[in-house]
């Protein structure tokens, strides 16, 4: 397939990306009927769509790991505005059966000072969620880093969280130095910065390498995180819209161009992904083969990409991300 990537002309139409399926102790072992697919060992808590490691599925990349693509064709994907030539955005879908962690992400500077390329600020959208389901995001006032230590050594840390209820539909948002964990109850997208850098506070006596001097140093007494309200616009949700990413929920009505689906303000050509929450659709234009978005399956649209059409095949629920380089949100 050398030759066929060697080649690739002007201009990277649509691809689709292949989910990973990631090993988490507080996981699930079995993922229907979100995913077809079951555990043969450590139960699965994160599905990967948009990981260095994924797969590409189709396009002249198709075998490739999305880094490789990167590398190969940043230029082709992320436009003339980007600020860097690697993968701006993580998406995943975290299934919890146990608690996760309590932890703190670092934010870029923090991050740097430790040997890595960017922190981690994300958002959680939640696809689903039982009666009560909560997560855990901030701490409550006046708590501080002191009572943080003493909550780690005693096993109380807990009492220190601000505790939210989250119902499906949901937008929450945590930036980097946000105490937070995630808890059983709800099926989350998440959206992050392209790093997976975590520092675990306590975790529930589970075996697991704690970081408590660097949770302690990244740790923000207050943050901005929080639920965050939807802004309904005539074709489409903005569900957040910050440095680093936007996330939008489209409504489709039978058939798109790819030019309606670009924001009030947004670049010409920027990169963006298309996720299929639920239903499924079909891309259509000149220069590359027809492309199936299957149900929660994902579609890079480059920032080359030729014009097309998405066409919903049945009950298409589209979610749209796109990178806000920092400064520019």
């Amino acid at each position: 397939m050398g030759s066929a990537v060697d080649t690739v002309q002007a201009g990277l139409a649509p691809f689709r990306i292949a989910p990973r399926f990631v090993g988490r102790v507080w996981g699930y072992n079995d993922l229907r009927p979100w995913y077809d697919k079951q555990s043969d060992g450590e139960p699965i808590g994160e599905v990967w769509l948009t990981g260095d490691e994924c797969l590409v599925e189709t396009g002249p990349y198709a075998g490739l790991t999305l880094s490789a693509v990167f590398g190969r064709a940043a230029a082709d994907l992320l436009g003339n505005e980007a600020v860097t030539s690697e993968s701006p955005l993580l998406l995943k879908v975290i299934f919890a059966e146990g608690k996760l962690s309590v932890q703190v992400h670092p934010d870029d500077k923090l991050a740097q000072k430790y040997g890595q390329p960017r922190g981690k600020t994300e958002c959680w959208y939640a696809l689903a969620a039982d009666p009560g389901a909560q997560v855990a995001c901030g701490l409550k006032a006046g708590v501080t880093l002191d009572k943080i230590r003493e909550g780690i050594r005693e096993g109380t840390l807990e009492e220190s969280l601000n505790v939210l209820e989250v119902a499906a539909g949901d937008m929450v948002f945590v930036d980097a130095g946000t105490v937070h964990a995630i808890w059983p109850g709800s099926i989350l997208l998440e959206t992050q910065q392209n790093c997976d850098l975590t520092y675990r506070m306590y975790d529930y006596g589970r075996p697991r390498e704690l970081h408590i001097e660097k949770s302690v140093e990244a740790t923000r007494l207050v943050t901005q995180a929080g639920k965050v309200a939807p802004k309904v616009h005539a074709d489409r949700t903005t569900l957040i819209d910050v440095e680093y990413f936007r996330v939008e929920r489209i409504t489709i009505n039978g058939s798109r161009t790819s030019a309606s689906l670009r924001g009030e303000g947004e670049p010409a050509q920027g990169l963006a992904y298309l996720f299929a929450a639920a239903g499924s659709a079909i891309l259509r234009g000149e220069g590359f083969e027809s492309l199936q978005l299957p149900t929660r399956g994902i579609v890079a649209i480059p920032a080359t990409s030729p014009q097309f059409a998405i066409e919903d095949q049945g009950g298409f629920d589209l979610f749209r991300f796109t990178p806000n380089w920092p400064g520019r949100a």
